[in-house]
């Protein structure tokens, strides 16, 4: 395989998407040497096929806000690959979505699933629509909307779509309500519903659980323990939630939160009520920082600054793509950060990933340490196909083993030969191993 040709044809077919090149570079990279030992693989064009996605919906999406005039936005399903079982991927609504950054998230999401070892494609959807200072009539008005189309491409053995960045309980729930009344069915069509509608325990919380239960494989992997570690978060969504409450369990110590317009510090690490609090602040759609550090004395608020400069053991960021780029990554390896792990997609620039790697650093890439949240969802499609629920216990079981599968995996096929484990190679390996050979099984389709 001759990565720089492959690109050369890529940028043509997709000039100026370049989070999208970026992540399929990534790969590419990773999965040179494996691919080029496997000739059936180029006999057979699965680079080509894997880049391709199966298809692309975009349609307009229009809605009227509060005061009467009608608003018109963009949507989009990326139907990647449906090798291992039914497309799977989150729905964003955020103004910064573009087709490059779901082309780059789709892509992604098929070998997050794999890696997951359940039956789940990769997918991925959303609009340039910003829930932020929306009432939540007008949020239900998009919503309803934006199923007239969607409906049309999801089922829940053919696309299973779930939250993202701007769609959580309450956009699931719009959704859903729609896709029902459309087709007359109560399926398990979505995830992240509500409890008491079909969802499932530990759903919200699972992808910030499962970061947190790599981080432990990982330092256990390195002879340490998560016990004590100081632990910089950034982000306030739900995955720093779930990241927060987990890490707090486990005694390690979390000393920041972020917004978008600074991030707060908490010297002595989150406590219970910090954690309830950020979740009554998330729920209110209060996703910045401030508020937390009027209730609380112990947290102060550092406006316009990264938590990055903080000396921690342990990074997780947990807000968005492109986050944390090589000047703070410079930053964490000279405060002595001892391991980093993307809670967020793609969070970190590569640079900064290059930077870690070469400083020796434990980094783990978003496509492993946060596929708890997918893991998650198809343990929610799994009781769905049951009609039955599991404990809290149960989930939270399956989750933790889920990990540490993945965990396994990604040593396997990313240790090297001096014992230092490149875990951006075992997980594009690994993850590209079994699409690679379900698509070979099941011939050209």
């Amino acid at each position: 395989m001759n990565v720089d040709k492959l690109m050369i044809e890529l940028e043509r077919r997709n000039p100026g998407e370049t989070e999208y090149l970026q992540a399929v570079r990534d790969v590419l990279e990773s999965i040179e040497e494996v691919y080029s030992d496997h000739p059936h693989f180029e006999s057979a064009s699965i680079i080509e096929r894997l880049t391709e996605p199966d298809r692309i919906l975009t349609f307009k999406v229009a809605w009227t806000d509060d005061e009467g005039r009608v608003r018109v936005n963009r949507g989009w399903r990326i139907q990647f690959n449906n090798a291992i079982g039914p497309y799977k991927g989150g729905l964003r609504f955020h103004a910064s979505v573009n087709l490059s950054i779901l082309k780059s998230l789709g892509f992604e999401q098929i070998f997050k699933n794999s890696l997951t070892s359940l039956p789940m494609g990769g997918a991925m959807g959303g609009a340039d629509f910003d829930p932020k200072g929306k009432s939540s009539s007008e949020i239900m008005r998009f919503c309803q909307s934006y199923m007239l189309e969607l409906w049309k491409l999801i089922g829940p053995e053919t696309d299973v779509p779930a939250g993202d960045i701007g769609v959580g309980g309450r956009e699931i729930g719009y959704l859903f309500g729609m896709y029902k009344k459309l087709s007359g069915e109560h399926a398990g069509v979505m995830t992240g519903k509500g409890l008491h509608w079909g969802g499932s325990l530990i759903r919200p919380e699972g992808g910030g659980y499962g970061v947190v239960y790599f981080v432990r494989q990982m330092l256990e992997q390195a002879g340490m323990e998560l016990a004590g570690k100081k632990v910089a978060i950034s982000g306030f969504g739900t995955m720093a939630w779930g990241v927060a409450r987990k890490a707090t369990e486990m005694g390690a110590r979390v000393i920041s939160l972020s917004g978008p317009d600074g991030y707060v510090y908490v010297q002595d690490g989150l406590t219970p009520a910090h954690i309830d609090y950020m979740l009554e602040l998330r729920i209110s759609n209060e996703d910045i920082v401030k508020p937390f550090s009027y209730e609380f004395e112990d947290a102060e608020y550092r406006p316009n600054r990264k938590p990055w400069e903080l000396p921690c053991d342990i990074a997780i960021p947990c807000a968005t793509q492109n986050e944390l780029n090589e000047q703070d990554a410079a930053q964490l390896i000279q405060n002595g950060c001892l391991c980093v792990c993307e809670g967020a997609n793609r969070p970190c620039t590569s640079e900064a990933v290059h930077l870690f790697q070469k400083a020796g650093l434990l980094f783990a890439p978003g496509k492993a340490a946060n596929a708890g949240g997918v893991a998650a969802s198809g343990l929610e499609m799994t009781q769905n196909a049951m009609k039955y629920s599991w404990t809290r216990e149960e989930v939270d079981q399956r989750l933790s083993l889920i990990m540490q599968n993945i965990h396994a995996s990604c040593a396997r096929y990313g240790t090297r030969e001096d014992g230092y484990v490149d875990y951006v190679r075992g997980a594009n390996i690994a993850g590209f191993l079994k699409v690679a050979g379900a698509m070979l099984d099941q011939g050209v389709v």
